[in-house]
């Protein structure tokens, strides 16, 4: 009898712990920072998230405080509609990724630069005849995806992708920029500089994996100097990237954050999805809106 009483109170006592386990993760989950930032205007308010725009599945479900901002609003605003690629132009993208019959990405690179991005990919198993047509920049980023993928981080699972599929048919959708608006962008870059692009993206291909655990790691938990310090990293290394940050992140958090204040003078709820280096650090959306005024809270 003793024996049978003594193995109930253990079932009752595991039980227990298992409630309380439960309540205990929750509760850290709430008190926990999030890369969440609630705006307030004086008629609206706006939840500004920071993207991961290639993610795994593994790292869903997201915190439920970034669930229920979601949930809570009428408008999703998003850096590009990626869901809509057909309004691309193809053939525009065309000529502006690729050189045209002429021309390769040797006469563009200097012949250090060819030489160590032709043996870095040659280590890869990439032939010259694979990327020889694709501009710097087009390799650059096509080199960081492919590296990605490998990985497991898929652009079907990103943060982006994720809520755009969640509001399709229930949410206003709107873009703060445009697919061609990127893509215009990227390629106005000069030679000088797509060169430094894609030689700081070369270098970079051996610690990617390690890079964005750390990242994942460091969004997941709402630690916003961490996240800089990562994604400003090539730039600390190297200062000629100064000009391609300038184009790329600052000048861009300067136009996002003017379409921002737009949906901050309606009236509602907005939920605001923009790659997770624009709001961060002292030239980042979150303190330009600081600095303008707006009330500014991090989850």
């Amino acid at each position: 009898m003793r024996k049978k009483a003594t193995q109930i109170l253990l079932i009752f006592s595991v039980l227990c712990w298992l409630d309380l386990s439960a309540y205990t993760a929750e509760v850290f989950s709430q008190n926990q920072k999030t890369f969440l930032w609630k705006v307030q205007s004086k008629t609206s308010t706006a939840y500004l998230l920071g993207s991961i725009h290639l993610f795994k599945k593994e790292n869903y479900p997201l915190n439920s405080k970034i669930e229920n901002a979601f949930e809570q609003s009428e408008v999703l605003a998003v850096e590009a509609n990626i869901t809509d690629v057909g309004k691309l132009d193809v053939r525009k993208f065309m000529e502006i990724a690729f050189y045209p019959e002429n021309e390769t990405l040797e006469k563009h690179l200097s012949k250090e630069t060819y030489e160590f991005v032709k043996k870095k990919l040659g280590s890869l198993g990439i032939p010259p005849e694979l990327f020889n047509k694709q501009k710097p920049w087009v390799l650059a980023a096509t080199l960081e995806s492919l590296e990605l993928l490998k990985l497991g981080y898929t652009p079907d699972s990103g943060i982006d992708m994720y809520f755009l599929s969640k509001a399709k048919g229930k949410k206003r959708i709107v873009e703060l920029e445009s697919l061609d608006d990127q893509l215009n962008l990227l390629s106005s870059l000069s030679d000088q500089d797509q060169e430094l692009f894609l030689l700081s993206m070369v270098k970079d291909l051996d610690v990617v994996s390690k890079d964005m655990d750390r990242l994942i790691d460091a969004w997941t938990s709402g630690e916003t100097k961490s996240v800089e310090s990562i994604l400003t990293k090539s730039l600390a290394e190297d200062r000629r990237l100064t000009s391609i940050y300038e184009k790329l992140v600052y000048e861009r958090n300067g136009n996002m954050t003017l379409k921002i204040e737009d949906l901050l003078r309606t009236k509602g709820t907005c939920f605001v999805i923009v790659g997770a280096g624009h709001l961060v650090g002292d030239r980042g959306i979150v303190e330009i809106l600081k600095r303008k005024g707006y009330l500014v809270e991090q989850l």
